[in-house]
């Protein structure tokens, strides 16, 4: 089973969900094997028609171009390929279509936070007169381009940005994601814990949006399951040396320990198991789920486990992404980079412009936050359909999306993972 999750898709929701990590009161709807628990009655609030644009009927003759800001270098730059794959899928598929619509992708590095590659590969992409920049995958560099990406009318959509503090951020009503909040994916993680028998635990922080939100969120869960959490160690990006983090967590000997890193994890946990604590009790996180096959010693990480929105990689995805880059390792937000890809492009159809911040308007409604449209998802489907002036609900290879009027994603799932003596990971759960 997975971690499936819906947030009511209304103002005042999703100010509770803001606040869930402080309040304790979830208006997110869960059903969890990981935690144990009994699932509570799940209910739809349906959308709402009445918000819907109209849909112009006929053809289409749109060149759509779109800029990426994925991580080719940083802390994050093992995500980089699959997500630039997903977007070179949606581009390939949606050119095949043929349906009126060409879409023209740029690729652009966001390097991480201690460089400013991410503002000068804006400027370029801006210079180009995209219509939609994808990216970035950290919420701390897309913290740092937000502003000069929406000032020009142009769309913002992340495929893997999480943090909470985007919910409410003054945006335009420009910027967009695919992937769940940080306050979903830390209830997971910290009921995961909590199921798995530890009551204290110690957290090893990367102080930035995504670590302290995901940091905050997890706490919360996890103390709201009855466990302690007895450490709690920051530390910067491009910082090289964790011997006082390490040693004050180990010092606190919790029962277990999450490390919210990014690529630092590469060195943190080979340190930590080195300095005695098992490596069986750790968990990761989406920013450094990965493949340590080559990394880390065989066995070091056996039985730890670890969180990553998304739902189960379907084998006709796979095949397709892999069929894009055979080198791939790692898929993660691949199918959100794609989903990204393939909502600019039928807002922009539906739009019948390429303007920004015309397909702005229309994002929530493809995605089936308005307009009571039918589920497709198949690309030749839809565009048949918004030819025709009716509305659509894109359910794509991340799972029902259904943007809210913040732009996120009212509908997640995320899985449970857990790494094997090759220091691989697989879903369970």
């Amino acid at each position: 089973m997975s971690v499936f999750a819906k947030a009511k898709a209304s103002r005042s929701a999703r100010a509770a969900w803001t606040g869930l990590a402080i309040a304790g009161v979830s208006t997110l709807i869960l059903s969890a094997c990981a935690t144990g628990g009994t699932p509570p009655a799940e209910t739809e609030e349906p959308a709402d028609a009445g918000d819907a644009l109209p849909i112009e009927e006929g053809e289409r003759d749109l060149t759509l171009k779109v800029g990426t800001i994925l991580p080719q270098s940083g802390t994050l730059a093992f995500l980089g390929p699959p997500e630039e794959a997903g977007v070179a899928l949606a581009a390939q598929e949606i050119n095949e279509a043929d349906m009126g619509l060409n879409i023209e992708v740029i690729y652009r590095d966001s390097g991480d936070t201690t460089t400013d590659i991410a503002t000068v590969s804006v400027t370029d992409l801006l210079s180009q007169d995209v219509s939609a920049i994808i990216g970035a995958a950290s919420s701390g560099v897309s913290f740092t381009v937000i502003d000069q990406i929406t000032a020009a009318g142009v769309v913002h959509f992340s495929p893997a940005n999480t943090s909470p503090d985007f919910t409410e951020y003054e945006d335009s009503d420009l910027y967009f994601r695919t992937a769940p909040s940080d306050l979903l994916q830390g209830e997971v993680l910290g009921n995961q814990i909590a199921a798995d028998g530890a009551s204290t635990l110690g957290l090893l922080v990367l102080n930035d949006p995504y670590g302290t939100g995901l940091a905050e969120a997890t706490k919360a869960s996890f103390e709201a399951a009855g466990g302690e959490v007895v450490a709690e160690e920051l530390f910067n990006t491009g910082d090289s040396n964790f011997d006082a983090q390490l040693s004050a967590i180990n010092a606190a000997n919790p029962d277990a320990v999450a490390v919210i890193t990014f690529d630092e994890a590469k060195v943190v946990v080979p340190a930590l198991v080195g300095s005695g604590y098992p490596g069986d009790q750790l968990y990761f996180v989406d920013g450094n789920l990965s493949d340590y096959s080559a990394d880390f010693a065989p066995g070091l990480i056996t039985g730890a486990k670890g969180t990553l929105p998304g739902p189960e990689l379907e084998d006709d995805f796979r095949e397709r992404i892999l069929a894009v880059d055979p080198d791939l390792a790692d898929f993660s937000y691949g199918p959100e980079s794609y989903d990204a890809t393939v909502l600019i492009a039928l807002a922009a159809y539906a739009a019948n412009s390429t303007e920004g911040v015309d397909i702005a308007k229309y994002l929530r409604q493809v995605s089936g936050g308005t307009g009571e449209g039918e589920k497709v998802t198949d690309l030749g489907d839809a565009f048949t359909a918004l030819s025709e002036g009716s509305q659509i609900d894109w359910d794509g290879p991340s799972g029902p999306i259904t943007l809210d009027e913040h732009g996120d994603p009212t509908e997640a799932t995320i899985g449970i993972y857990e790494y094997g003596d090759d220091n691989t990971y697989s879903r369970i759960g």
